[in-house]
């Protein structure tokens, strides 16, 4: 075994140093060895061209951080193949699909993309599907390493004890409760923005550019540039009433006018390609009328009187009437932004909307506000009910107020504990070999110590 396994280093040695040696042919380089994976250099200048089209600064010693990323990433696979971890071409797919719709977005249009990579949009999806495959099979089993790690309360406070004098102190900290009440436009008030879309539907069939009248008419940010094309997309994408045009269609096709939660769509299909659609679409947005907020303004008093004369429940009158899809179900709460997936509704005062915090700046543990016109994100107007449910003073951590925290914070301990000790085991048995190009990065100094496989 020993003598196969020597064999086998020196076919790998032999094999870099081929590939050195073509280096000056201007063919691929070999950044690194992982066991049976290698990391072509070719690999890397993507991903850092990718850290560049994000807006980031240059910055050569990034690579050093992406290398280290990537050896992570093959000895995650490595493992994975071992247990039989995989990933579905579909996830796959959706994941490349979702960072090419964001990628379109942030240049303004498939075309400028396109521009800036100096390729086509479906070469640059196949180049970055390795990798993208590569990363979701790293998280699988990333997390499969760490699926059955769970804290005691007795750990906690071992942890917490273990703090010293880094114990943290927290801003003030308040929960807040909200509902959100969207005007309602009657079928007349949106007869007149279905026959704006209607007319450009009959001019597109009239013989006008369907991409033309997309760049000029259609109030969808993110596609009117481009078009209207969206690129190809899956049926858990989009809403509900846009999909089922979408792939009822066939290709050169167009919809009729159609209604969603956004407004009114025209679509024509580009291209259909197994389960999933490449399609161009027209946007009309029905606009607030000043008799609808007249009429929610009047919902939003009713509902105000019914919660201060306690007929009522907040969390109930949020569950019922409430526009906001993300808060209704939870009592109305808002959630933490920066510690959803806690679902923690204590959010640090400092992060919240400026406008809620003008609000409840004032206001008693336990008040509801009157009513308040607002402006969404997206430019659209309504009213928004809030309530205070609590406020936590500035103060240092402590168990009492602060187990939550503490406990999610000594899990993540034990997890990256955890984490450290599996990956420094899986350095010390695997062969790994980095290019002498990335000698001066300091973190990748501890992958470069002799492991017990390399002996």
């Amino acid at each position: 075994m020993k003598k196969v396994f020597l064999v086998a280093i020196a076919l790998v040695c032999l094999f870099l140093n081929s590939y050195a040696q073509t280096k000056k042919h201007n063919i691929d380089k070999v950044a690194a060895v992982v066991g049976n994976n290698i990391v072509l250099l070719s690999d890397l200048n993507q991903q850092y061209t990718q850290y560049l089209y994000q807006g980031n600064p240059a910055n050569e010693d990034v690579k050093c951080k992406i290398l280290q990323n990537t050896l992570t990433q093959k000895l995650l696979k490595q493992q994975a193949e071992i247990d039989s971890v995989m990933v579905e071409d579909a996830q796959v797919d959706d994941e490349v699909n979702k960072r090419m719709r964001y990628s379109m977005q942030r240049a303004g249009g498939q075309e400028r993309l396109e521009q800036f990579l100096n390729k086509s949009l479906l070469q640059y999806k196949d180049e970055i599907r390795p990798s993208v495959k590569d990363e979701l099979i790293a998280q699988k089993m990333q997390a499969k390493i760490t699926e059955n790690i769970n804290v005691t309360p007795m750990e906690v406070e071992k942890y917490f004890k273990t703090l010293g004098d880094s114990i943290p102190e927290f801003n003030t900290e308040v929960e807040v409760g909200e509902i959100i009440l969207d005007p309602k436009l009657t079928k007349a008030e949106k007869q007149k923005f279905h026959d704006k879309i209607e007319a450009l539907r009959l001019r597109v069939k009239s013989g006008d550019d369907f991409g033309v009248l997309a760049k000029t008419y259609s109030e969808d940010p993110g596609s009117s540039a481009d078009g209207g094309d969206l690129g190809f997309f899956d049926r858990s994408t989009m809403a509900k009433e846009f999909t089922a045009w979408a792939f009822k269609l066939k290709a050169g096709e167009m919809s009729p006018v159609f209604e969603t939660e956004f407004g009114f769509h025209i679509l024509q299909v580009i291209e259909r390609r197994g389960e999933q659609v490449h399609a161009r679409h027209i946007l009309v947005r029905p606009a607030t009328t000043p008799e609808s907020l007249t009429r929610l303004q009047l919902h939003a008093d009713s509902i105000y009187k019914n919660i201060s004369s306690k007929k009522i429940s907040f969390a109930a009158a949020a569950s019922l009437f409430s526009d906001n899809k993300e808060s209704k179900f939870n009592g109305g709460m808002m959630l933490n932004a920066e510690n959803v997936q806690a679902r923690s509704t204590f959010i640090p005062i400092d992060k919240l909307d400026p406008s809620v915090f003008l609000v409840i700046d004032t206001m008693k543990i336990g008040a509801v506000s009157k009513p308040n016109l607002y402006t969404a994100a997206d430019g659209k107007q309504g009213y928004r009910i809030l309530y205070l449910k609590s406020k936590i003073p500035p103060h240092k951590a402590n168990m009492a107020q602060d187990f939550p925290k503490i406990r999610d914070a000594a899990q993540s301990d034990k997890i990256n504990r955890t984490l450290s000790e599996w990956f420094e085991k899986r350095r010390e048995s695997t062969y790994i070999k980095i290019d002498d190009e990335f000698n001066t990065c300091d973190e990748l100094k501890i992958w470069t110590k002799t492991s017990t496989a390399a002996k």
